[in-house]
């Protein structure tokens, strides 16, 4: 018969807000390795019972991997949170995005780059979804624009999510049909995969797409 021995203290990890670590995980993983030593050493064999230096070794051995992992993991916490302080900084500020933007009564900026050889330049804007809900000739200029959204009865749209794209035509040949940029403001930055930025209306982005950045006009 083998004497029952008090379970040996084994570092943690931390869980809580702002560890990244839960009790249901590396810690849990140390419970599951007492529990299996727990067993293992109720059904040995009485004859041949396990030396102290075979379970120094598996303590040990479980306990160094286990902190290799927790390392791991927080090197991973910390490269996200250094990658992701950049775009964070860009919260309340407005930002040039091909992705549908809210607009409700203040006109939007969009910024228009035709093709250099059209004579004829149509801006189309499109619902949240997808549905075209304005035409209008602009002219071969290139800048920018405030859009204050009207429809062709001139009254003014809904709020809503609008995106945008341009036409630009040489007589009846379409030269190019491109996505126009609009300026949203930011609402919040998700960290991971680059980036990622919330706008004003719940439209999204990748931050690799974004292609210019202002302060609120």
């Amino acid at each position: 018969m083998v004497d029952a021995i008090a379970s040996p203290s084994l570092p943690t990890a931390p869980t809580g807000p702002g560890t990244g670590f839960s009790a249901a995980g590396t810690g849990a993983d140390f419970q599951t390795f007492l529990t299996m030593l727990t067993a293992q050493l109720k059904n040995q064999d009485p004859l041949n019972p396990m030396q102290g230096t075979d379970f120094a070794i598996q303590l040990a051995t479980f306990a160094g991997v286990e902190q290799q992992a927790l390392s791991n993991r927080f090197l991973e916490q910390m490269a996200g949170q250094a990658g992701g302080s950049g775009i964070a900084a860009w919260i309340g500020k407005e930002a040039r995005t091909t992705a549908p933007v809210w607009f409700g009564e203040a006109p939007l900026t969009l910024d228009i780059a035709p093709h250099e050889q059209a004579d004829s330049v149509q801006l189309v804007t499109r619902d949240a979804g997808g549905r075209e809900v304005a035409r209008e000739e602009i002219g071969p200029g290139k800048g920018q624009i405030d859009w204050r959204g009207l429809d062709p009865k001139g009254a003014k749209l809904p709020d809503g999510l609008y995106g945008f794209t341009l036409e630009s035509r040489r007589g009846d040949e379409l030269l190019a049909d491109t996505r126009v940029g609009a300026y949203a403001r930011i609402v919040e930055a998700e960290f991971g995969n680059g980036g990622r930025l919330v706008f004003e209306g719940g439209s999204s982005a990748p931050a690799s797409e974004v292609t210019a950045l202002r302060d609120p006009a």
